[in-house]
C-alpha cells in the first residue's frame, strides 16, 4: 500500500489517438502458427480465472467447473503434446460469494489447491452501502475465497472524488486480509481514458494486488485501448515505487485468437516477468471450450464435433 499522493494524478492526459494508433497495431498483427500457437494457447489457459456468474449457478454446475478448473484440456490431446504431467490448470476459480463453499469443496475433493476468487462489493454495480461490501468481502474470505474481485464505486471516479476511492480501496484492502485484492474498474463507465488511467493509479495505491478491466457486465468490457493505459499505469507504478501490480482483463474475451493477442499486449507493454498467473490474469468463462477447440484442432487435423470436448 502507498500513501495518497495526487501529483501522480493531477497532470495526466492520456493521449487518446495514440492510443488507438496503438490499439490498431495490436489488432492488426498476425497471430503465432502451428506449434507454436498451440504452445501459447496452453500458457494462455494457465492465466484463466475460470468464471461463472449466473443468476441460476447451483453446486452442481461450480463443481463441473472446478473439475474443468483441474482438468482444463483433455488427456489425450496433452499427451500428444508431451504436456500430460505439466499440471496445466486455470489460474483460478471465480464465483459469487454464496457459492464459495460450494467451490472450496468441490475442489477439495478434486485434491487440488486451485485457488477460489469470489466477486464481491455488491457486484456488478457496486451500488450497496459500504458497510455491506465490507462485510460481503469478510463473508467470502470466511468461506474460503483467497482472491477477492471489488467493484469500484464508478460515481466516484465521475465526480472526481479521487481520495474517497483511494479510501474506500484501502478499506477493501483491509477487509481482505491475507487474500490478493483485485479491483474492477469497470472502464466501459468511466467515461474517458484519462478517468482509467487515474483509477487504476488510485487502485494500486491503495493496495491493490491486480487492476482488473470489466465485470464482464458492462455494454463495453476489456478492450485494447483501455488495456493499454492500464498497463502503462502499471508500468509507471512500477517505476515510481517498484511493486509489480497485476493485470487482468474480463468481459468478451471468447476465441482462442483474442487469448493470444492479449499475450501479446502484455509481453510487448510489461515484459516477460509479467506472463505467469501471479501478475496476469484473464477472466473468462466461454474462451477455454475454443482454446481446447484449437489444440485438438492442431493435434488431430480437424476440428472438434459439440461432443468431442467436454463442457466447461
Amino acid at each position: 500500500m502507498t500513501k495518497y499522493n495526487k501529483c501522480w494524478i493531477s497532470k495526466i492526459q492520456v493521449n487518446h489517438p495514440a492510443v488507438l494508433r496503438r490499439a490498431e497495431q495490436i489488432q492488426a498483427r498476425r497471430t503465432v502458427k502451428k506449434e507454436w500457437q498451440a504452445a501459447w494457447l496452453l500458457k494462455a489457459v494457465t492465466f484463466i480465472d475460470l468464471t461463472t456468474l449466473s443468476g441460476d449457478d447451483t453446486s452442481s454446475n461450480i463443481q463441473r467447473l472446478c473439475y474443468k478448473a483441474k482438468y482444463p484440456i483433455r488427456e489425450d490431446l496433452l499427451k500428444a503434446l508431451n504436456m500430460y504431467d505439466k499440471g496445466i490448470t486455470t489460474a483460478a476459480v471465480c464465483v459469487y460469494p454464496a457459492r464459495v463453499c460450494d467451490a472450496v469443496k468441490a475442489l477439495k475433493a478434486a485434491g487440488c489447491n486451485i485457488p477460489v476468487a469470489s466477486v464481491a462489493t455488491g457486484f456488478p454495480a457496486g451500488q450497496t452501502h459500504l458497510k455491506t461490501r465490507l462485510e460481503e468481502i469478510r463473508l467470502a474470505v470466511e468461506d474460503g475465497a483467497t482472491e477477492i474481485d471489488v467493484v469500484i464505486n464508478r460515481s466516484l471516479v465521475l465526480t472526481g472524488q479521487w481520495e474517497a476511492l483511494y479510501d474506500e480501496i484501502r478499506q477493501f484492502r483491509k477487509a481482505c486480509g491475507e487474500a490478493h485484492l483485485k479491483t474492477i474498474l469497470a472502464t466501459g463507465e468511466l467515461g474517458s481514458l484519462t478517468n482509467v488511467y487515474k483509477a487504476s493509479m488510485i487502485a494500486m495505491m491503495a493496495g491493490s494486488d491486480f487492476i482488473k478491466t470489466s465485470t464482464g457486465k458492462e455494454t463495453v468490457n476489456a478492450t485494447f485501448p483501455v488495456a493499454i493505459v492500464m498497463l502503462r499505469a502499471i508500468r509507471d507504478f512500477f517505476w515510481k515505487t517498484g511493486n509489480k501490480i497485476g493485470f487482468k482483463p474480463a468481459g468478451g474475451i471468447r476465441s482462442a485468437k483474442d487469448s493470444l493477442a492479449w499475450l501479446s499486449l502484455v509481453k510487448e507493454e510489461l515484459g516477460d516477468e509479467w506472463l505467469k498467473p501471479e501478475l496476469f490474469r484473464i477472466g473468462a468463462s466461454t474462451l477455454l471450450s475454443d482454446i481446447e477447440r484449437q489444440i485438438y484442432h492442431h493435434v488431430t487435423g480437424r476440428y472438434a464435433a459439440y461432443h468431442d470436448l467436454p463442457m466447461s
